[in-house]
């Protein structure tokens, strides 16, 4: 008894162990040197006089289980446990272990659902060999512990596998269509002011964070069904609570308040997996500290030392510094608001009064503290950063971090959360509604990119931004009472919960999501201009090194239009493709793995030779023919063209049939496109290369309004291929300057021709080019003065280039140098009718994608035959194109069709060809107005037409300068645009709403949207011009307080 009192251990009687880790024990039964735990030189000598046998009773000496290491100090992690909590290793092991199912209780997970009848279907995804071996061996260790049985149930959710730090595979279960149907429950966090109270007198504090304890907590008995996972081993259900379920955090706080029922508030707070203790005295927090750490233990529940501190004066918990005082705000977060670096240019001020301009309203005197900063932006000021600069640097900083612009949050209040990255940060503001009804922030967030981070494609770096917003204010976002209205200027992020084509990042982001109430809400990045300026503050870009200047860029709007992805069509035929009676069988064979030649099933989706069957579903349909016909990568083509875009990829019957109806009904191309009746004259043909680049075509199309300082394209054909440069210049443009683009535009990328065919104007036939021509071998070949069949080739290109231009052009012309690279694309990577081939494929060997998410096979050759292949194709689209030529010979000069007959009430487009407009360029005008409704018929070939009282002009046309409105089965009709604005009487436009507002010197101006146009015909107005919108100001300056007014 004198031993067991010496060494005082702890027994646990029901257990049948007894640990052995008092004072005493690790001061004197374990020699100490330099170290904590000690110079250990064996086991012999330990805890002398414990019997050897004690009838099967675990006996544990001081810290059992922590490497050791014969003669120098013990190299753990443990060893920052301190003495008195020792006899608790054990709760900070990395192995976490789950023996046995846990029983049923009050806290188990239910989950109640929003429409009870809508189901959860899912494909089995393919997975890696690796991940198909680690998948049979978790279901069976899953299923040998009791946490998951096989299920019959209705529902089944997809599964994937993701990367763990270490390297190892985790399965993830994909719950987003369960959680989006599912009730949310609410887990608000402690409210701080509650905690100044309790906290006030305590001397010591630690606070304890915890491993994931999921599995300790039952599904509620008779929901295990609703959690049934699809592989391809069988359909599963979870008995335990799995990660991913949206109400998993509110369970598991319902197990801590369990837990700990008795002594909450009274010395732990808890809040998720974290624990705050504190106490008045050592000896009383121990004593706390070892009864936390007990309930911790009997539940199997783990810690994360690293993350824990014990037997501090001030803790940080909760995103709030807490110690005897109570609780006060942590300046490393206030640092964070404050944290921008002195600006270095004009830009510098720009942003960060920019951004401060946000919140001026609630800065006193913000006009007098503001102003020597708003000196540097004036016109002929020389840069200088001097005192008085600082001063007011500082002061707005420090403002923007007091009352009233900084609010304390309320967790029962929305949150409105602002996010968004540029290439080299991240930014976000965190409001909330503060007294005075406005929006409030209450804290901010601009981080750097990583290398790595920076790689992101823009979908991941926004969705970064959010990730990181929610980190970081976790303590204040998880659990809301009412969803987190996340503001975003990317839009495809509202689709993020039904994307089904999610890659390793996404997989894992979308695990940490589930555990928070959100939705995510699109707003224009007019209007998300304060989280805009976080991410694209100068101090950040210093990490990111400037690339070089490009003479043209695709703005980003129009780039993504061009890029559209295909996962959205592709998701909408798997959900579609089982109500298709016409391959009911076909798919029936398929998934009983019978084979049907010409047909495969992969990935929830049926092809037929190697092409995406598209489902009878004329929504299905039609979106596909606008991605293959209306898209900026593709130009409206015609029918031919479109076919062989929309069969690379897909198939159904009757698909021709389709295109044609669709093209000929298509809206924008009547408009557009020039009538196609036959011109007179006769078609001379030309000779053909041997091979691509040898023989070119130059011409210029002139007459075009200025846009980025350009007014003419210079157009460069290659006589074989087809394939085509469009290159923006000035009509303007010397010899010079087209031998200049002659390098950096043809050389560069094709060596020297054998022969051209230049046009007759003076930029070709000038000595210097001729001169240019003769030293680098090239034989030039001019077209015959206003005979332009000669160079008909570069004509037709011509005239494509400006039918392109017209479909996606602003209504004033001025952006037509934006689209050239997509026109460019367009026409490279269409069939050519002669040909057979697209310019790309006769170049390459290939046809390039133009929009994401079908991704096959490719049937590029192999290197050692690629030579060979081109020079097959070349030869045999030669032949194809000396056959087109004679045919368009043989049918050039057809009889004209009968004129076409009209009754009242047909809808008809009008010739534009006699209607004078106001647009500056009579090339890019659209060349059929309306459709007009016809009113009357005037004699045998002219009709009177409904017109706008705008177009001054005499309603009745003759039948030659109309066309009769096709019949529009996929419904093609844009939204109506206001009246035509015509030179004689201006129409006034019509505004349908404000998008935002700035300060421009003393006066404000609005982002308006105009009715019926794009958000590239968006246009900034002095609100002089907005004096009949009178209730869309108000409007606007009602759902935005904030924004600048007058």
């Amino acid at each position: 008894m004198s031993w067991l009192k010496l060494h005082n251990p702890t027994i646990d009687w029901p257990n049948k162990r007894i640990t052995f880790n008092s004072q005493y024990c690790n001061n004197t039964c374990l020699s100490v040197s330099n170290s904590i735990l000690g110079n250990v030189g064996g086991t012999s000598n330990h805890l002398e006089g414990i019997p050897e046998d004690l009838g099967g009773v675990e006996v544990i000496e001081p810290l059992e289980g922590i490497p050791r290491e014969t003669g120098g100090t013990v190299d753990s992690p443990l060893e920052s446990i301190p003495v008195e909590l020792r006899n608790f290793a054990e709760v900070f092991s990395e192995d976490m272990k789950v023996t046995e199912l846990p029983p049923h209780r009050p806290f188990d997970l239910g989950i109640d659902l929003i429409d009870p009848d809508k189901p959860v279907k899912a494909m089995v995804y393919p997975l890696k060999a690796s991940d198909d071996e680690e998948l049979r061996k978790l279901l069976k260790e899953q299923l040998d512990k009791g946490l998951i049985c096989p299920s019959k149930s209705k529902y089944g959710s997809p599964v994937h596998f993701v990367n763990k730090k270490n390297g190892k595979r985790r399965m993830v279960v994909d719950y987003r269509s369960l959680n989006a149907n599912t009730v949310k429950n609410a887990y608000p966090l402690p409210l701080i002011q509650s905690l100044i109270e309790k906290l006030r007198g305590a001397k010591y504090f630690s606070t304890i964070d915890l491993k994931s304890g999921y599995n300790l907590v039952r599904i509620k008995e008779g929901d295990e069904w609703k959690t049934a996972f699809k592989t391809k081993y069988g359909l599963f259900e979870y008995l335990v609570m799995p990660f991913g379920l949206c109400n998993a955090p509110a369970a598991f706080q319902h197990f801590m308040n369990e837990i700990f029922r008795d002594i909450l508030d009274v010395y732990v707070v808890v809040y998720l997996d974290d624990i705050l203790i504190f106490s008045e005295s050592r000896e009383l927090h121990t004593k706390h500290l070892q009864e936390v750490l007990k309930r911790l233990q009997d539940n199997a529940c783990y810690c994360n030392l690293e993350k824990c501190n014990f037997y501090a004066s001030e803790v940080d918990y909760l995103g709030v510094i807490a110690n005897g005082e109570g609780v006060k705000a942590d300046p490393k977060k206030i640092t964070q608001a404050v944290d921008w670096a002195t600006p270095r240019s004009v830009k510098g001020v720009q942003e960060f009064l920019g951004f401060i301009n946000f919140y001026r309203r609630f800065i006193h005197n913000f006009s007098k503290l503001a102003q020597p900063l708003y000196q540097l932006l004036q016109k002929n000021i020389p840069w200088e950063w001097g005192e008085r600069q600082e001063v007011s640097f500082k002061a707005l900083k420090q403002a923007l971090i007091e009352s009233p612009v900084l609010i304390q949050p309320d967790p029962y209040k929305e949150f409105f959360l602002e996010c968004d990255a540029s290439d080299f940060a991240t930014g976000a503001v965190l409001n909330q509604k503060g007294s005075d009804d406005k929006l409030h922030p209450v804290a901010f967030l601009s981080k750097s990119l990583a290398p790595a981070e920076r790689n992101y494609d823009i979908f991941d770096k926004e969705l970064l931004a959010v990730v990181r917003a929610l980190k970081e204010w976790r303590h204040l976002l998880e659990g809301t009472v009412i969803p987190v209205k996340i503001l975003t200027d990317h839009k495809n992020l509202e689709y993020f919960q039904t994307k089904r084509d999610l890659n390793q990042r996404q997989l894992r982001w979308m695990g940490f999501l589930a555990d928070y109430n959100y939705r995510i809400v699109y707003r224009p990045g007019a209007q998300n201009r304060k989280a805009d300026i976080l991410s694209c503050r100068e101090d950040h870009k210093s990490a990111v090194k400037e690339g070089g200047e490009t003479p043209v860029l695709i703005s980003p709007e129009l780039f993504i239009a061009a890029i559209q992805t295909d996962s959205d069509l592709n998701d909408l035929i798997r959900d579609a493709l089982h109500d298709d009676k016409a391959v009911y069988k076909i798919l029936k064979s398929l998934e009983e793995d019978i084979p049907v030649k010409g047909w495969k099933l992969d990935n929830g989706l049926l092809y037929y030779h190697d092409r995406i069957y598209v489902p009878n579903e004329p929504e299905i349909r039609k979106a596909i023919l606008e991605s293959r016909h209306d898209n900026p990568s593709t130009g409206h083509p015609g029918q031919f063209r479109t076919l062989d875009l929309l069969s690379r990829d897909y198939y159904w019957s009757g698909m021709k049939q389709s295109v044609t109806k669709y093209v000929q009904a298509c809206n924008s191309c009547i408009r557009s496109k020039h009538s196609n009746r036959a011109p007179e004259g006769l078609l001379q043909n030309i000779d053909l290369p041997n091979k691509p680049w040898e023989e070119i075509t130059y011409d210029l199309i002139v007459g075009l309004p200025t846009s980025e300082g350009y007014d003419a394209i210079l157009t460069v054909v290659d006589q074989l291929s087809k394939m085509v440069h469009f290159i923006p210049t000035h009509s303007d443009a010397t010899a010079v300057d087209v031998a200049n683009l002659f390098v950096s535009f043809v050389w560069k990328l094709h060596g020297l021709p054998r022969k051209t065919i230049l046009d007759q104007g003076p930029q070709f036939n000038a000595k210097f080019l001729r001169q240019v021509y003769k030293r680098l071998g090239i034989e030039p070949h001019f077209s015959t003065a206003y005979r332009p069949q000669v160079d008909g080739q570069s004509e037709r290109l011509n005239q494509f280039v400006e039918i392109y231009l017209r479909h996606y052009i602003n209504y004033r012309q001025t952006d037509w140098v934006a689209s050239l690279p997509l026109a460019e694309f367009a026409y490279n990577n269409g069939k050519h009718s002669g040909s057979k081939h697209s310019p790309f494929y006769m170049c390459y060997g290939y046809n390039p994608d133009f929009t994401v998410g079908n991704t096959k096979e490719s049937h590029v050759p192999q290197a050692d035959d690629l030579a060979d292949f081109l020079k097959e194709i070349q030869t045999e689209a030669k032949a194809a194109l000396e056959i087109a030529a004679r045919q368009n010979a043989q049918y050039y000069d057809l009889n004209r069709r009968e004129a076409t007959k009209l009754e009242v009430g047909d809808k008809v487009y009008l010739s534009s060809a006699n209607i004078k407009t106001s647009r500056p360029s009579h090339k890019l005008e659209h060349k059929q107005l309306g459709p007009y409704k016809v009113l009357e018929k005037i004699g045998r070939n002219s009709y009177k037409l409904d017109l706008p009282k705008s177009m001054k002009v005499h309603p009745v046309f003759n039948i030659a300068l109309l066309h009769k409105k096709p019949v529009d089965k996929y419904d093609c009709d844009p939204v109506p645009l206001p009246p035509v604005v015509t030179a004689d009487g201006e129409e006034e436009y019509t505004v349908e709403r404000i998008l935002d507002s700035k300060k421009v010197g003393q006066q404000v101006k609005y982002l308006v949207k105009w009715k019926g146009y794009g958000p590239e015909d968006n246009t900034w107005e002095p609100k002089a011009h907005l004096a009949n919108a009178p209730e869309k100001l108000a409007k606007f300056h009602r759902e935005h307080p904030e924004a600048a007014g007058p």
